[in-house]
């Protein structure tokens, strides 16, 4: 039998609590005969936030890089994150630290060969999610390109590029000029660069 650590997560108050999840989660505990070692929560947090945001989750992890526990019962994926990149994330993390995780209502149970082939389905899944959000960035920026729209930052007017450099001429400062001519310091920079590689010729 296992030493198993549960974890449950609420977004809002109108959310299911954090306790419901919990008595399912003793349950099953108890019932396939698993030591709880500990309980960890996340209230009030949505799913998409980072491990940072989320005080609950990185004391679970924690814990887990220490051994305290066998394996992580969660009630279902959504409590975990919501993007299957970030549900893969946080399980490849447990199982290199050799803790194995439970999803009640999926029941999948990363301890079994039958979880361990769901898990690496999941992997697949979150996979060709990026590709489908990386092939609708792209198509976005062609649609974006084709109206004509202007992508990236806005350039630096040829006017203000010849006060830029009567500036950079004088010695001015760069944070100076910044001031001056309300331009960002990159874009001074490249006229600065772009002055020294190519300097005016003289007759």
């Amino acid at each position: 039998m296992a030493r198993v650590a549960l974890y449950a997560r609420v977004s809002t108050n109108k959310d299911q609590t954090v306790e419901t999840q919990l008595l399912a989660l003793r349950d099953w505990a108890a019932g396939r005969g698993h030591t709880v070692v500990a309980e960890f929560t996340d209230e009030g947090i949505s799913g998409a936030k980072g491990r940072d945001k989320r005080p609950g989750l990185d004391a679970m992890m924690k814990a887990a890089a220490l051994g305290k526990f066998d394996m992580v019962a969660v009630v279902e994926l959504s409590r975990l994150g919501r993007s299957l990149s970030h549900l893969v994330q946080i399980g490849t993390e447990l199982q290199a630290l050799g803790v194995d995780l439970f999803l009640h209502r999926q029941a999948l149970d990363s301890s079994t060969p039958f979880g361990r082939m769901q898990f690496g389905m999941l992997g697949v899944l979150a996979e060709y999610e990026r590709d489908l959000i990386r092939e609708r960035t792209l198509e976005g920026l062609a649609r974006a390109k084709k109206r004509g729209k202007r992508l990236g930052r806005p350039t630096v007017s040829p006017g203000k590029e010849q006060k830029i450099a009567a500036l950079l001429k004088a010695g001015t400062p760069i944070n100076r000029i910044r001031r001056i001519t309300q331009v960002g310091v990159s874009a001074i920079y490249r006229i600065k660069k772009e002055m020294e590689e190519c300097p005016p010729t003289t007759n």
